[in-house]
C-alpha cells in the first residue's frame, strides 16, 4: 500500500449509504482514467469505510446489499471509477493548466486571424486568452468550453474559423508511406494513379493548413502538388 500522508476520500452514495476509500490522489486519477490497471498502491488504507474521518468501517452485509460482493477490490473499483473525488490543490492546479493548453491549441487548430488568413500565433491566443479573464473549468471537457471562451475572445483578438478543401499530388515514391499521415488531415477522396502516386483532397480547419503544409513538404522532400479546391 502506498503512503497515507496526502491521501485522499474517494466516495459513492447508493440508497443514501455512504461509501469511502482512502487513496492516492495522482495514482487513484491514473487508475480512473485507465493509465493504471492494477488497484496496487492506489488504496492506502485497504477498508471501505462508512466515515473514514470517524473511524467507522461498513459491515459486510453493508457491502453485500450496496454492491452485490464484499470483495474490497471490486468495490474500491467502483468507487474510485464512479464515484466522486476529492482532488488535492496541486491537481486542480494542474488540471486547469491542461485544459488552457487544450483550450489553447483547438484555437490555434480551427481559428485564423481574418485580416492575414493565417492562423495566430500561441503566444498571442495565451496573451488574448490572460487579457479575456475568462473562466475555464478544469473539470470540463475543453470542446463544451469553446463558445463561451470565442466570446470573451473576440473583442480583443479577430477570429475566424473556417474549414478549407486542399487537393494534393504525390509521386509514387512518397506515396505510400505518407498515407497514414493524410489520414490525419480530414481525407475525403483517394485516386491512386497509374505509377502508383496519388491524388487525395481533403478537408481541415484553416488554421492547420500550414502545419499541413509543413509536414507534407518534409515527407515528400518538397515534391507534392497543393491547391485549395472549392
Amino acid at each position: 500500500m502506498a503512503s497515507i500522508d496526502n491521501s485522499i476520500i474517494a466516495y459513492i452514495e447508493i440508497n443514501g449509504e455512504r461509501f469511502e476509500v482512502i487513496v492516492d490522489p495522482d495514482l487513484a486519477q491514473q487508475y480512473r482514467k485507465g493509465q493504471k490497471k492494477e488497484l496496487n498502491n492506489v488504496l492506502t488504507v485497504e477498508e471501505i469505510f462508512k466515515s473514514f474521518r470517524k473511524g467507522e468501517r461498513h459491515t459486510s452485509s453493508a457491502l453485500q446489499k450496496a454492491f452485490g460482493t464484499t470483495d474490497m477490490f471490486a468495490i474500491a473499483d467502483r468507487i474510485i471509477k464512479n464515484g466522486d473525488m476529492q482532488l488535492t490543490t496541486d491537481q486542480k492546479r494542474r488540471m486547469l493548466e491542461e485544459k488552457k493548453k487544450q483550450v489553447l491549441a483547438i484555437l490555434a487548430r480551427e481559428a485564423i486571424d481574418p485580416r492575414t488568413g493565417a492562423p495566430h500565433t500561441l503566444m498571442r491566443l495565451e496573451q488574448a486568452l490572460e487579457e479575456s479573464r475568462v473562466h475555464i473549468d478544469g473539470g470540463k471537457e475543453a470542446a463544451e468550453q469553446m463558445e463561451e471562451v470565442i466570446k470573451a475572445l473576440r473583442p480583443i483578438i479577430p477570429l475566424k474559423f473556417e474549414h478549407v478543401r486542399v487537393a494534393a499530388k504525390i509521386g509514387p515514391e512518397y506515396s505510400q508511406r505518407i498515407y497514414g499521415m493524410l489520414k490525419g488531415y480530414g481525407l475525403q477522396k483517394t485516386e491512386w494513379t497509374k505509377d502508383g502516386g496519388i491524388i487525395v483532397v481533403l478537408e481541415m480547419p484553416a488554421g492547420m493548413q500550414g502545419e499541413f503544409y509543413d509536414r507534407l513538404n518534409r515527407a515528400t522532400a518538397g515534391t507534392a502538388e497543393t491547391k485549395i479546391v472549392k
